[in-house]
């Protein structure tokens, strides 16, 4: 069963999920101040990834309650390395001032170490980071430019069982084009919109405490059209609506379930495969980078993280049931266990 939500607020008088299900636009309004679970458990974030064929740029904002989040990514495709860095202030409780809506709302972060900043302009949306001691003094300084034409996105609401004050209300916006560019170590490395894409990753929530999730996105041209998709389960409940959606030329196409079949033992050391219940999403997955990070805070929380990078070939199925041949496309999948 996938369940269309309609427009309302998000939480209803109990801090409760008024509807749960899947959408293409945001039609549900997030506010914080409805929540009703302990303050330590909401979790919100904004994550970017910009890709092009040689390179990529991730950025992410975070309060989870008790941690605050400036991250950034810096990936090298034709070396196979990951460099990452970033900046954890303590207990910020909504004080990063994160915004309601996906479509509104800016967000600054300076820190003496790092400036980071996500705004919205006619269009589309402005990433700027400064970071001046990436990469043990190399420095990373960048700004990029998303253009937003109309189009869908993957948009769901899910329960926790036995919880129910805990939620998770997620946007996926895939397939804007980027333009800019990224200086790393002296070294300009240009995005340009014909071949460089980004997705926002944009989640808003309470969890519970022990949780893994699957996720996996990707972002380019298919036969000279506009092509991405997301693909991922363990975010909650999600018998009312997956998260799985392709979209071709801006329109999404929704999908029941998709199952991740990861190689034993390894995540970059071999293909990955995915397969969709009804046969429309038919994937593998061959590994670049492996961007593992395994960190905790105190012994008390523990997030174990491989968002691996890489290329997608096979086929999907779009509603006019046409097959759709994809070959090499960049993208990523990742899993994610978190005790938070």
């Amino acid at each position: 069963m996938q369940h269309r939500m309609g427009p309302g607020d998000l939480l209803d008088a109990r801090g409760w999920l008024a509807e749960t299900g899947y959408a293409t636009a945001e039609v549900r309004r997030y506010d914080r101040a409805a929540i009703k679970a302990h303050p330590l458990r909401t979790k919100e974030w904004d994550y970017y990834a910009v890709l092009n064929q040689d390179v990529g740029l991730c950025l992410t904002v975070a309060d989870n309650d008790y941690l605050g989040v400036l991250a950034v990514h810096w990936l090298d495709f034709r070396a196979a390395r990951a460099i990452q860095g970033g900046v954890l202030t303590p207990f910020p409780m909504g004080r990063m001032g994160l915004p309601q809506s996906a479509d509104a709302g800016d967000i600054v972060q300076h820190h003496e170490r790092l400036s980071m900043a996500f705004r919205h302009e006619p269009g589309g949306r402005r990433l700027t980071v400064d970071f001046p001691d990436f990469a043990r003094g190399r420095g990373l300084k960048g700004e990029i430019r998303l253009d937003q034409p109309p189009m869908d996105r993957m948009v769901v609401a899910t329960p926790f069982p036995g919880a129910p004050k805990a939620f998770y209300y997620n946007q996926k916006i895939n397939c804007m084009p980027a333009t800019g560019e990224v200086v790393i170590g002296g070294e300009t490395h240009v995005f340009e919109p014909a071949s460089a894409f980004g997705v926002l990753d944009w989640g808003r929530g309470v969890w519970t405490w022990d949780n893994t999730w699957y996720w996996g996105s990707a972002s380019g041209v298919v036969d000279g059209r506009s092509f991405g998709f997301n693909i991922g389960h363990g975010f909650g409940d999600t018998s009312a609506a997956t998260e799985n959606m392709v979209f071709v030329d801006g329109k999404a196409h929704k999908l029941d379930a998709v199952t991740f079949h990861l190689p034993k033992d390894t995540f970059d050391g071999a293909p990955w495969r995915f397969s969709s219940n009804d046969g429309r999403f038919e994937m593998t997955f061959a590994p670049i980078i492996d961007r593992a990070a395994d960190s905790s805070v105190l012994g008390l929380v523990r997030s174990t993280q491989h968002q691996v990078f890489g290329r997608f070939s096979g086929h999907v199925v779009p509603d006019d049931g046409t097959r759709l041949a994809v070959t090499d496309l960049l993208g990523f999948a990742e899993e994610v266990a978190n005790r938070w």
